[in-house]
């Protein structure tokens, strides 16, 4: 099937002069993603992109998902091969397929060009950028299958992959077979529709972005530094914020409370979240989240929310074991 073909059943018009794809398209709501380090808002239109990645798997058979600029899947669908199941299933894999991810959005960013490589597991997967006016905001990612070497030689390099991995080897080298194989050229001329489904999406405003609010950019600021030293004036520094129009907005975001109580909202909110999912000792967590005195995580912890750690930690655990 060439490109023609697949774009006549995506229902989408190619203006060759140009060399670009334009539909019509229903718009539809949008979900909100924030550009790590930068000052924009990037919106995707999940109906439409969802759409468009899942008549492309029709046509091809292989699956294509987006991440936002941080590398980071926006969930369009929650299908899987078997093999990554199982790989994410536990909190190691899960974390280094994140890595992983991480990894390639930050080569594929510096490049600007298809990234094509092998994961953390060894299974062959390649990212194209979504761009506009050059900054990137988003990548078509597609893989999940081996390459033409032969297979054995493939599963003997994943299963080199996999000594931190506690399941039964025999089930999960079942599952790898599962994976499809695709040579060189096939992978090649896949990226080069998406690179025109890269164009498509942008034309069609399935992605687009807008300058983030002040307001905004405080709470971004504090969701990814609350573990940080902070003071008024690094914040005012860094985001390039008056100190007055500072306190301002940290009112507005607090419902009229100081920066500092924003902040311990913020290490308190992150703190609650350590206590719930992990067996962390209290004195570890706080030094996570950025306060080293434990007694006086102690008393911040209480004041905000109405509890010590441990008591906090002891009661959602409790409330866990109850019978539903």
């Amino acid at each position: 099937m060439n490109i023609n073909q697949i774009v006549a059943c995506c229902g989408w018009k190619i203006y060759e002069k140009y060399c670009i794809i334009i539909s019509t398209v229903v718009r539809m709501p949008f979900i909100l993603c924030h550009m790590r380090g930068e000052k924009m808002n990037i919106f995707f239109n999940t109906d439409e992109l969802l759409r468009v990645i899942t008549n492309l798997y029709t046509l091809t058979g292989i699956r294509a998902n987006i991440m936002d600029a941080d590398g980071t899947d926006i969930c369009l669908d929650d299908w899987h091969l078997p093999f990554c199941t199982a790989i994410n299933s536990t909190p190691e894999g899960h974390q280094r397929c994140l890595d992983c991810d991480a990894a390639a959005v930050k080569q594929c960013h510096k490049s600007g060009q298809v990234r094509y490589y092998r994961c953390h597991a060894g299974i062959c997967e390649a990212m194209v950028p979504i761009c506009s006016g050059g900054q990137v905001l988003a990548y078509l990612a597609f893989g999940q299958f081996l390459d033409t070497t032969p297979v054995d030689e493939q599963w003997k390099n994943t299963l080199a992959t996999l000594d931190w991995y506690k399941g039964d080897m025999e089930e999960i080298h079942e599952k790898f077979l599962q994976f499809g194989q695709h040579s060189k050229e096939q992978m090649e001329a896949f990226a080069d529709i998406l690179k025109a489904m890269a164009t498509y999406i942008m034309v069609e405003g399935m992605i687009h972005s807008t300058a983030r609010s002040e307001l905004q950019l405080l709470e971004s600021f504090l969701e990814q530094h609350y573990m940080e030293k902070l003071s008024l004036s690094s914040i005012s520094r860094q985001l390039n914020i008056g100190r007055t129009k500072l306190c301002a907005l940290a009112k507005e975001l607090s419902g009229g409370k100081t920066l500092t109580h924003l902040i311990a909202e913020r290490r308190v909110q992150a703190a609650k979240r350590l206590l719930d999912q992990t067996n962390l000792p209290v004195s570890q967590i706080a030094e996570s989240v950025g306060i080293s005195d434990y007694n006086y995580f102690s008393k911040i912890f209480r004041s905000i929310a109405g509890t010590t750690p441990s008591a906090y930690r002891k009661s959602k655990r409790s409330l866990s074991r109850k019978p539903q």
